[in-house]
């Protein structure tokens, strides 16, 4: 397969609020089947991703911007290589957010790793979560398996795409 990233939309995959700002994580889908999921991603300033693994081989190159994982602060060039069910976080976006080429060999739905520790973070950061927005969900992978945490604190939110 061959396409552009120009040819696909952005697509809000998760959102925050701020201070009243909406912080969200934007992805292109450039391939999504059973075998991988390739996808360009952009992390606004300061948006948090909880620690979390896949049900996949997942490979994470850091192509402008940067972005902590865990303790370690990894910017443009980064490679990350993370094994089948390996988790990695908290992901927090640098001041100038992020923008990611992740590849996803699998089942790649997000499973939580320390739900808990991702709510005290947020608390003490003043951040809000706000319910998963809509995404095109392919019909042959199951639910997510992410979790809401926004959805749990009554907030709505409408998903949004950028062309």
């Amino acid at each position: 397969m061959i396409n552009s990233i120009g040819e696909h939309p952005w697509v809000e995959v998760k959102a925050q609020s701020h201070d009243g700002r909406r912080v969200s994580i934007w992805e292109k889908f450039l391939e999504w089947t059973p075998e991988r999921l390739v996808i360009y991603a952009r992390y606004d300033p300061g948006v948090v991703v909880e620690k979390h693994g896949h049900a996949s081989e997942h490979f994470v190159f850091v192509l402008a911007g940067e972005v902590t994982v865990g303790e370690r602060i990894c910017g443009p060039g980064t490679n990350i290589t993370l094994p089948l069910g390996h988790a990695f976080g908290p992901l927090i976006a640098g001041p100038e957010g992020a923008t990611m080429y992740e590849i996803m060999l699998g089942d790649p739905r997000a499973i939580p790793a320390d739900r808990e520790r991702f709510l005290r973070l947020l608390a003490d950061r003043g951040i809000e979560p706000l319910p998963n927005p809509p995404i095109p969900w392919p019909d042959w992978l199951a639910a997510r398996t992410d979790g809401d945490p926004g959805a749990e604190s009554g907030a709505r939110v409408e998903g949004r795409v950028e062309r």
